[in-house]
C-alpha cells in the first residue's frame, strides 16, 4: 500500500479515535452538574447528551475549517500527513492521562498545542500562520474568564429574581428546568468540539492530495458525530465527580445558571468560528455561579490544580507531538 495512503488511512482512524475519546472524557463536561443535582438519572443523561452531541456536530463546520487552515497552512507544510498523525497520537495520550487521573484537562488545548507542536518540529516556528493561531490562542485565554464573569452575573440575576420563592420550589423548578439546560449544553459541545476531528481529517485529506478544498465532506462530518456520541454514551464517571461535585456543592439553580452561561459562550464561539475549551468553559462557569452565590463555597484547592492543568496542557502535548513526529519520521 502507498505510505501517503496509509498515512491518511491512520490519521482518519486516529481522528475518529480522538473524538470518541473527546466523547467520553468531556461527556462530563455537559451533564455533571445534572446529574449531581439528580435533575436526571446518568443513564438517561449520557444518551441525551450523546444525542445532542450527534446533532449538534453535524450542524456547523465552521470551527472544523478553522482547525484545517488557521494553525498551519496545509497546503504547504511539509511531511504534512506526518505532522496530523504525530498531533493526533499525542493529543489522545494526554487526554488518556488526564481521563486516567479523573482532570478534566482540555482536548481542545490538547489538539491545538499539538498540531503546533509536531508542524515546528517538521519545519520550524515559521509554519505557524501566526495570525490565525492568536486568534484561537485568544479563544481559548478569553473563554474562561467570559464564562467566569457570565456564571457570576447569571447566578446573581437569579438571586435576585427567586429571592421571594421558597427554597423547595425554587429548585423543584430548576431540577426540571436543567433538563433542558443539560441538552443544550450537549448540542453547543457537539457544535464546538466534534468539529475539532472533522479540521483534522480535511488537513489530512489535503495532505494527502485527496482533496484540494477546505470544505468539510459530508462523510467526514457524520463519522465525527457518529464517534463523538458513541464516546458520549460510554460517560465519563471520574470527570463527573470533579465537575459536578468537587468543585462546589451544587443545587438545581446552581446548576442551571452554569449550564445557560457556559452554553452562552461555547455556541458563540462556535458562531464566530472559533474552537475553545468545553471544559474550561464549563468548570469557570461553575466557579462563577459559586462565587456569586459564596466566595467560599468554591473549593479554590481543586480549581488551582484544574487551572494548572490548563496551563500545562498546551506547551506538554506541543513537546510530546514533537517527539512523536520525529520518531514516525524515522519509519516513514
Amino acid at each position: 500500500m502507498d505510505s501517503l495512503l496509509l498515512l491518511t488511512i491512520l490519521i482518519v482512524f486516529f481522528a475518529l479515535a480522538f473524538d470518541f475519546i473527546n466523547g467520553f472524557h468531556d461527556t462530563a463536561n455537559a451533564i455533571a452538574t445534572s446529574v449531581s443535582t439528580k435533575a436526571l438519572p446518568p443513564k438517561i443523561a449520557i444518551v441525551m447528551a450523546a444525542s445532542m452531541n450527534f446533532i449538534g456536530a453535524i450542524t456547523f463546520t465552521g470551527v472544523a475549517k478553522t482547525i484545517t487552515k488557521d494553525i498551519v497552512d496545509p497546503f504547504a507544510i511539509e511531511n504534512g500527513s506526518i505532522v496530523i498523525l504525530a498531533a493526533l497520537l499525542s493529543a489522545i495520550a494526554w487526554n488518556l492521562i488526564t481521563w486516567y487521573f479523573g482532570i478534566p484537562s482540555s482536548s481542545s488545548h490538547a489538539l491545538i498545542g499539538s498540531i503546533a507542536g509536531a508542524a515546528i518540529s517538521a519545519a520550524g516556528f515559521g509554519i505557524l500562520n501566526y495570525n490565525g493561531f492568536i486568534k484561537i490562542l485568544e479563544a481559548l485565554i478569553l473563554s474562561p474568564f467570559l464564562a467566569l464573569g457570565i456564571g457570576f452575573l447569571m447566578m446573581s440575576l437569579f438571586k435576585v429574581l427567586f429571592r421571594n420563592s421558597s427554597l423547595y420550589k425554587t429548585n423543584k423548578g430548576f431540577r426540571t428546568f436543567q433538563i433542558f439546560t443539560a441538552a443544550l449544553q450537549s448540542f453547543t459541545h457537539g457544535t464546538n468540539d466534534a468539529q475539532k476531528a472533522m479540521g483534522i481529517i480535511t488537513m489530512a485529506l489535503i495532505a494527502g492530495e485527496f482533496t484540494t478544498s477546505t470544505d468539510i465532506p459530508l462523510w467526514v462530518r457524520i463519522a465525527a458525530a457518529t464517534a463523538m456520541g458513541i464516546g458520549t454514551s460510554i460517560g465519563g464517571w471520574k470527570i463527573i465527580k470533579t465537575v459536578g461535585g468537587k468543585i462546589m456543592k451544587i443545587r438545581p439553580i446552581n446548576g442551571a445558571a452554569a449550564d445557560l452561561s457556559s452554553a452562552l459562550i461555547i455556541f458563540g464561539a462556535t458562531y464566530i468560528h472559533l474552537p475553545v475549551s468545553t471544559t474550561h468553559v464549563i468548570s469557570s462557569a461553575i466557579m462563577g455561579v459559586g462565587s456569586a452565590q459564596r466566595v467560599k463555597g468554591v473549593k479554590w484547592g481543586v480549581a488551582r490544580k484544574i487551572v494548572l492543568t490548563w496551563i500545562i496542557t498546551l506547551p506538554i502535548s506541543a513537546a510530546l507531538a514533537a517527539l512523536i513526529y520525529q520518531i514516525i519520521n524515522l519509519f516513514f
